[in-house]
């Protein structure tokens, strides 16, 4: 293991020697072309094409240096590394809140996610990030407890009255807090012939986070386990991530049913009724 470790640490450790081998992956340079790209000093590339060649990475066509099929397989593997550790580096602060359940998750489908925290203090304000979906879009479909109190679900049913199709579902403990906050405005929400709420009793991570379809993109709202405060959105356009997210949200539609009175007369969980 020590082995390949140090191999990692020897491209990882020099910013020349990364530079060069990404130049080198995009096809054959000359010394004075990786002078140029990496900004490197000529002896330094000098040595980095001497360790190159030395571990059979790389080798010499008159004047331009090329990768060997070894160096491709390193390079791309490098890659592939550096990228993993991006969206590492990006969903690590987010990562106690992100689905565990939900079947066919992976970071890599949020590889390029937008990232919003809420404002300090208040915790159900809406972001200006979210608003703006709202706003964009003319469909949603989610699930959980995504959009349940204030002015968060100010912004929700504006949008519902203003024409916006929804079809969302809730945990049946969530949807009695959101009548409970203001019966009037969910059933004027409710009696739209273009707005559709569901409840399932089952949801995957429904207690940490929940999905949100919109018309071409799709977003995760990560809240509290314990306090259901919100902590973070993140949403993307990613092709495979809405396929995926529409795929979870299937499944579980096929399952859920509407309103009744037993909703109605679920109890308001103490989480959902603290400020």
């Amino acid at each position: 293991m020590e082995s390949f470790i140090e191999e990692i640490e020897f491209i990882a450790s020099s910013k020349h020697r990364v530079g060069v081998l990404e130049a080198l992956a995009e096809g054959g340079h000359d010394r004075r072309d990786l002078e140029s790209m990496t900004g490197a000093h000529s002896s330094t590339i000098g040595r980095v094409l001497s360790d190159f060649e030395e571990r059979r990475w790389i080798e010499r066509n008159g004047p331009t240096y090329e990768l060997t099929p070894l160096g491709e397989f390193v390079a791309d593997q490098f890659a592939d590394l550096c990228d993993a550790m991006e969206i590492e580096g990006k969903l690590r602060d987010v990562w106690q809140w992100l689905p565990r359940e939900m079947e066919g998750f992976s970071p890599e489908l949020f590889a390029d996610a937008v990232i919003a925290y809420p404002p300090t203090g208040y915790p159900y304000e809406p972001l200006e990030r979210v608003i703006q979906l709202y706003e964009e879009n003319d469909s949603l479909r989610g699930f959980g407890a995504t959009i349940f109190k204030g002015a968060a679900y100010e912004v929700f049913t504006r949008e519902a009255l203003d024409g916006m199709e929804m079809e969302f579902i809730y945990p049946a403990t969530c949807l009695s807090a959101i009548i409970n906050w203001n019966p009037e405005l969910f059933q004027q929400t409710a009696n739209l012939e273009h707005c559709n709420i569901l409840v399932h009793d089952d949801l995957p991570d429904m207690r940490r986070c929940g999905i949100d379809i919109f018309d071409d993109r799709v977003a995760i709202c990560c809240h509290d386990p314990e306090t259901r405060a919100f902590r973070a959105w993140f949403d993307t356009a990613a092709p495979e991530a809405r396929e995926w997210a529409k795929s979870v949200f299937q499944e579980y539609r096929s399952e859920a049913r509407p309103v009744d009175e037993e909703v109605l007369a679920t109890p308001v969980p103490e989480q959902f009724t603290s400020p």
